[in-house]
């Protein structure tokens, strides 16, 4: 009978950095050019912004029919705040473009 194994390397104690890792696997892994595929980490009093950034061409699979997909990241992103008793939420933007609100 097999065991489980712990993984070799262990996630570290970066709350925000392991949430942007969650996002940026999960986004590549949609799109068509995951090279342009990036990430911005934004502190705020309330909580960590994730801005997404993908090509042009790939925002309509990032966000999904109905924004569905994005629906869904969204709901992964809220589910895995819970463990991490921070509050996280999630832009999704096109490359070059700048988000609607500046802070």
């Amino acid at each position: 009978m097999a065991q489980a194994t712990e993984p070799a390397a262990t996630t570290g104690d970066d709350p925000a950095k392991n949430m942007s890792d969650l996002v940026l696997e999960i986004a590549r892994a949609l799109v068509d050019s995951p090279e342009s595929v990036s990430i911005e980490v934004i502190d705020e009093a309330e909580g960590t912004i994730l801005r997404l950034r993908v090509a042009q061409s790939d925002v309509g699979k990032v966000i999904g029919k109905q924004g569905r997909t994005a629906r869904s990241l969204r709901t992964i992103l809220s589910a895995a705040s819970m463990k991490q008793r921070h509050r996280f939420s999630l832009d999704i933007v096109e490359e070059g473009e700048r988000p609607a609100h500046q802070h």
